[in-house]
């Protein structure tokens, strides 16, 4: 399943270059027909990979004519940091925290190393603590180092 989402994401992806990145408008239906898959595959690469924390809008009409526009916007960084501030909350697991640190490098934001750094100081075994505060105090080291890096 991923695979596919991968693939229809890249494809949208490159519609958005080909736009010079200002807006590209699809028929839900007619692009689950191009990759033949179900419309609701294409629900969840929009829902998950073009989101507004990722820098995408979604506007989409109903009907017949129905469409879907996918605009990329550029945030500044405090909204930005308060976007992920919020994200983070005051618990988060390990998979979610890693996704965040993966975006702030697609974003390039931090560097390759810092990744890794910031991956390894929100690991479990680095948060050597009983489960139920782990998310916890994971969430705390996070939300520091988002901010130092702002």
């Amino acid at each position: 399943m991923s695979r596919i989402s991968n693939i229809i994401e890249i494809f949208i992806k490159e519609l958005l270059d080909e736009s010079n990145n200002l807006a590209v408008e699809i028929q839900r239906n007619e692009l689950a027909d191009y990759f033949n898959c179900a419309p609701s595959q294409i629900n969840y690469v929009l829902m998950t990979r073009f989101t507004v924390d990722k820098g995408y809008l979604i506007e989409s009409r109903r009907g017949g004519g129905g469409y879907i526009k996918i605009v990329k916007v550029n945030i500044d960084k405090n909204q930005y940091l308060r976007m992920l501030m919020e994200d983070i909350g005051d618990v988060i697991g390990n998979m979610k925290a890693e996704a965040i640190i993966h975006r702030l490098l697609e974003k390039e934001l931090i560097s390759e190393r810092e990744k890794r750094l910031m991956l390894a100081a929100i690991s479990d075994r680095s948060i050597n603590t009983p489960i139920n505060l782990k998310d916890h105090i994971r969430a705390n080291i996070l939300k520091s180092m988002v901010a130092t890096i702002f």
